[in-house]
């Protein structure tokens, strides 16, 4: 079941490489964040209702409902529908994404170490390296967040794949880097889109003291 749940996680993964709208991804972060828990909660070795609670408000409350909600309000706030051209055709960043979750594969393979969950390393690795390349590629700010929440959906589940308990505090401090970047590129996102009409990265050469 767990593996199952880590294929579908690398799908979303996919999709995002070839997504255009907004509102996809989004939806996306919805999906990926009820996945987490899902994994997170088959993951548990015994049932622990503080370790229960915090999956749910790290994956459920965070990222499948706080984060997608923000960044849909910045969405509407600047009436953004689509995502500006990337520097790379959809194609080509399949490609690239294929080739991240291949290499993630390969590398799992060189580890030999027997406490590494290889299935949850070579998802943890796709998400983070597919986040990076969202943010190098794309043009939007926002699209830039979306970006890190990917590369922290990551780090979740490189918490898993590295030791048979959840480190929850590790999780919830960067859980709360990750919101704390958010919300200051989701203000700052709003002050471009108010001053230039547009949250497009090509617009920060344009600002002036």
């Amino acid at each position: 079941m767990l593996e199952t749940f880590i294929i579908i996680f690398l799908a979303t993964l996919f999709y995002l490489a070839i997504a255009n709208r907004m509102r996809n991804y989004i939806k996306i972060l919805v999906y990926q964040g009820i996945l987490l828990f899902l994994v997170a909660a088959f993951h548990l070795k015994e049932f622990n209702i503080f370790n229960l609670i915090i999956i749910l408000l790290e994956t459920i409350v965070f990222k499948a409902a706080a984060m997608p909600y923000c960044i849909e309000r910045i969405i509407r706030h600047n009436n953004i529908t689509r995502e500006t051209e990337p520097y790379l055709p959809n194609f080509v960043s399949l490609l690239i994404t294929v080739g991240i979750v291949v290499g993630a594969i390969l590398l799992s393979g060189s580890i030999d170490d027997l406490f590494l969950d290889k299935f949850f390393f070579v998802g943890a690795v796709s998400a983070i390296f597919t986040g990076l390349y969202l943010i190098v590629s794309r043009r939007k700010i926002l699209t830039h967040v979306v970006g890190y929440c990917v590369i922290e959906n990551g780090v979740f589940i490189l918490s898993l794949a590295v030791g048979n308990e959840m480190p929850a505090m590790v999780n919830l401090g960067v859980m709360l880097d990750i919101f704390a970047s958010v919300f200051i590129l989701g203000i700052f996102a709003n002050k471009i889109g108010d001053v230039f009409h547009d949250v497009d990265i090509d617009s920060l050469s344009r600002l002036k003291d």
